[in-house]
This record gives C-alpha cells, structure tokens and sequence, in this order.
C-alpha cells in the first residue's frame, strides 16, 4: 500500500520531466529553423504509431463502435487539440520562450472553467466556499499573468545563464523592438492556443460519452489532426527540404515528444486519474513552471525579471485555490449523489419485498 502510494507522486514528478524537456527541446528545434507545424505533423504521427499497439492489445473490440457520429466528433477533437491548440502553441512558443509558454499551460483549467460556465455548463456558485475560492484561484492566475507580461522589473543574476549557447547574447536597442512585437504576437498565439485546449477538454468530455476509448481516441485524434495539418502545412510550406527528416535535434524532439509525450504520459495521467481521480494530475502544474522557468534561464539564457518571480508565484498560489476548490466540489456533488441513491435504494427496498 505504502509502494502504491509512492508510486503515484513519483509517476506525476515523471510526468513534469517529460514535459520540462519536450518544451525545451522544441525550443530548441524551433529556434534552428523547424516548422511549426511540420514538428506538429510529425510528433503526431509518431504518437499514433506509438499508442496503436495499447489500442489493438486493449482495445480491439471498439473498433466495431466507430461510426460516423464518432468520427465526426474525433474530428472536431483533432481540430481543436491537434491543429489548433498544438499548433498555435508551437507558433506562440517559438516567439517567446519556454518559460513564458509554460504559464499559458498552466491557465488551461481556468480558462476551461471560464468557457464552462459561460456555456452554463457549469455554475460559480459564489454562495459556497468552495465557489469563492475558485473564482478568486483564477483571479490570482490571471493577475500573475498579467504580471508576467507586462511588468519586468530589474533582472535577477541567480546562476550562470546560456549554457546550451555558450554564452548570453544581448539584444541590440536596433532590434528591441522587433523583438517586443514577437512577443506580442506570441502571446496571441499562446492565448488562442489555451482558449483552443480548453475546448477541446470540453468537446473530448461529449466524445467520451458516445465512445468510451481512451486508446483508440487518441490514435484517431493523432492520425485526423496529422492530416489537417499537413494540408495546412503544404499551404504555407511549399520547400520539401522543410519536411524531410535527418538525424538531427529535430528528428530527436519528434521521436521524444510523439513517443513519451504522449505514449508514456498518456498511461501515466489515465492511470492516476484512476487512482486519484481528475484534480491529481494538475497539481504537479507548478513543478512544470519552476522547473521550466529555471532551465530556460539556465539552458537557454532567458533572463528572469522580479515580475516573473512574483507573477509566477501568484500563478501558482491560484492554481493551487481553485484545484482546491474544484476539488471539494467534486466531493460535494459524490456526497450528494450517494444520497440519492440511498434514497432511492429506501424506496425500492419495500417493493422488492413484497
């Protein structure tokens, strides 16, 4: 019991791993020249490849229940994670870097809950602790973001930066501004990329209703969201060089991002959300962000600023409210169904016994 117990922190501690260097080896990759959505293209197509197996061994009996209505809503999965959400994350992050991409990440329940309840979804529910609590957590994500974003601060010197290029190169005042016009088109990115994650947690909520696979999904969204890209892809692409593979960064970031991205951490999160349920996985988020902004700064030469630091911790101290939040309103409405089905129980028990 003790082993299980351990088991699953140490499975999420691997999960933020995995994340940490796939984010900085697709900064990396994007800053030498990949494509956005050729990386898109290919890590999907190494991710279906890798899941196929888990969904023939497990899962070969769905195969019957693919129909039209499934496929129809695995394509808007695919639009909306894949193409979308994916690939305008990839755009954002090669704008900015890997430490600033990584706190759009972390808003994504938020963001998801925002969208829940202008849909009527779901409600504030401002009458109970519980509900004060999560709109405050994301009023504390959203002000650390802001924080992030728009104010600096001076710079804080905490360890040797650039390491992966040697040393740090300044920005020239010719080119600042430029420079402050790719971040501010990559935040857009990176904000339509969050508002494109949370609809696709919504839409792959109604998918799983009508087509209860987690294996056959995923290589179905992987394989659907490949071709709408490359379609994309070829529009605004036309170099074949582009698309060629070599045993390079770029084939390393693929093979590590399709395979362990999302074949390991696919098993890991479905296995803890089994044990744990829902609200587990999310609150190892803040490890991603302290880890991610460190190494960037560390690796990639990123500087930190005494905004980042507070908006970061802001960011964290929300996220960490609302997870609680929703959690103990995800106890509320069990405790509440298990009345009802007490209840009803009661109720039927004297008709039986008749």
């Amino acid at each position: 019991m003790a082993r299980r117990a351990a088991m699953l922190p140490a499975s999420m501690f691997l999960v933020q791993a995995v994340m940490v260097g796939m984010l900085l080896l697709s900064k990396l990759a994007l800053s030498a020249g990949m494509s956005p959505i050729v990386l898109t293209v290919y890590r999907n197509i190494f991710a279906a490849a890798a899941v196929a197996p888990f969904a023939l061994v497990f899962e070969r009996q769905l195969l019957k229940k693919i129909n039209w209505a499934v496929l129809a809503w695995t394509t808007a999965n695919a639009t909306f994670g894949v193409s979308l959400a994916m690939g305008l994350y990839y755009y954002g992050l090669r704008n900015t870097s890997a430490a600033y991409s990584a706190i759009f990440l972390n808003l994504v329940p938020i963001v998801t809950f925002i969208i829940a309840v202008l849909l009527r979804s779901e409600k504030l529910a401002l009458q109970k602790w519980f509900g004060r609590m999560k709109l405050l957590g994301a009023l504390f994500c959203f002000g650390g973001t802001l924080l992030v974003s728009l104010l600096k601060g001076p710079v804080l010197h905490l360890w040797p930066t650039g390491l992966l290029k040697g040393h740090h190169v300044s920005v020239p005042a010719s080119t600042a501004a430029h420079h402050q016009n790719k971040v501010i088109v990559g935040t857009l990115f990176l904000c339509a990329s969050c508002v494109a994650y949370s609809l696709w947690l919504i839409i792959q909520a109604r998918l799983v209703k009508i087509f209860p696979s987690k294996y056959w999904t995923t290589v179905l969204t992987c394989l659907i969201g490949s071709i709408e890209c490359c379609v994309v892809g070829f529009c605004l692409d036309h170099d074949k060089a582009d698309w060629k593979l070599k045993w390079n960064l770029q084939l390393l970031t693929i093979s590590y991002s399709g395979v362990l991205n999302t074949g390991v951490m696919f098993v890991l999160i479905s296995w803890v959300i089994s044990k744990r349920g829902p609200i587990y996985p999310p609150m190892f988020n803040s490890v991603f962000l302290i880890v991610s902004t460190v190494l960037d700064s560390l690796l990639l030469g990123t500087d930190i600023y005494v905004g980042t630091v507070v908006g970061t911790v802001l960011i964290v101290l929300g996220l960490y409210g609302f997870l609680w939040g929703k959690g103990e309103e995800l106890k509320v409405a069990a405790a509440a169904r298990a009345q009802q089905e007490a209840a009803a129980a009661e109720q039927e028990q004297p008709l039986g016994m008749v």
